[in-house]
């Protein structure tokens, strides 16, 4: 059962994100937004169950026009407030079958190669049926510092006991890991079954497990919309499924994968996915680049000329013009009118 996790407002690509649409529901790289893609690679009926969506009131919309063309009919939990990963999953659970195997996964991420994610599924699945709590560890390529890592303990099943999970390091201790090869990121995609999930936040997080089944229990269902009781899940506590449960278990494990995966994190991130890398330009919309390397243009209406300026992204959505240094992309949720919409 595919669970697509649909939160967060994606500030750091503002101006083309924005609350009012964050990135999921973008088609930032080809016609498909991140957000279809995800479900286009849960769609084998063979493989998968239809998905369960968890999202905010504030984008419902947007995913049930995007999600039109699912097979079966998806099920939608709408949380009445964000209350960060751990709560959303296991509202999810709670409209599961117990023995159901859920496939947890972030909407707005992008990934190359669906087969091997297809393939990681699988032995997932397979670890998930013995109660294992299973994370995909993405091959690292790079000495990332803006990912988690998953170091790899003994072999178990179709994949590895996790020997512990790493807080984002600094470069020097990014690039050890690399060398070592034990280590890799864990983009937040899991799989368990739904019960198993349940007993072991009720375990790790008794308060949180108690508020958000109440809310969920006093909440309303009117067709595939489940809408959990409001001011119950007011006092659920935020907290990532990371902190509350996946670094508690003792029945962690993970799966490999390579797949080309990028969390779409920020301009920089999209520009190297739109195929840059480091000496080439991008435009998209009307720009031109002249005696630059590395910089992009995304305009939706302005044309807009750069010359002689090197790694720099120019973004343009309506109003609202962005200039920024690749170096510096993770600085753009300071600007003051990402808060709007």
């Amino acid at each position: 059962m595919p669970v697509i996790l649909c939160g967060g407002n994606g500030t750091r690509l503002w101006p083309r994100s924005r609350a009012s649409k964050p990135k999921p529901f973008l088609p930032l790289l080809g016609d498909r937004t991140l957000f279809q893609s995800t479900l286009d690679r849960c769609s084998d009926h063979e493989m998968f169950d239809p998905p369960t969506i968890v999202i905010g009131e504030q984008h419902l919309e947007f995913a049930r026009a995007q999600a039109a063309d699912v097979p079966g009919d998806p099920l939608f939990i709408v949380e009445p407030m964000g209350r960060n990963t751990a709560p959303a999953i296991a509202l999810a659970a709670l409209a599961l079958d117990p023995d159901q195997i859920m496939l947890v996964c972030p909407s707005d991420h992008h990934i190359v190669d669906p087969d091997a994610f297809r393939s990681a599924a699988r032995s997932a699945a397979t670890l998930a049926r013995d109660d294992w709590m299973v994370s995909f560890g993405i091959a690292a390529t790079s000495p990332e510092t803006g990912y988690g890592y998953i170091r790899r303990g003994e072999a178990v099943g179709d994949g590895f006991r996790v020997h512990s999970f790493v807080e984002k390091p600094d470069m020097e201790r990014a690039i050890t890991f690399l060398a070592d090869g034990n280590y890799a990121w864990n983009g937040g995609i899991f799989a368990f079954k739904a019960c198993t999930y349940l007993a072991e936040l009720e375990t790790h997080r008794p308060e949180i497990f108690a508020a958000v089944s109440t809310a969920f229990e006093r909440g309303n269902r009117d067709g595939e919309t489940i809408r959990p009781e409001a001011a119950e899940f007011a006092k659920v506590e935020k907290e990532s499924v990371d902190y509350a449960v996946m670094e508690n278990t003792q029945r962690a494990a993970m799966v490999d994968v390579s797949m080309g995966w990028s969390d779409i994190g920020n301009w920089d991130a999209l520009v190297e996915q739109r195929g840059s890398g480091t000496q080439d330009n991008v435009v998209v919309g009307p720009g031109e680049i002249i005696g630059s390397s590395g910089t992009m243009i995304d305009s939706d209406g302005p044309h807009v000329t750069v010359v002689g300026a090197d790694n720099i992204v120019v973004v343009v959505d309506g109003d609202d013009v962005l200039v920024v240094s690749r170096d510096a992309v993770q600085r753009v949720g300071e600007a003051k009118r990402c808060s709007g919409t």
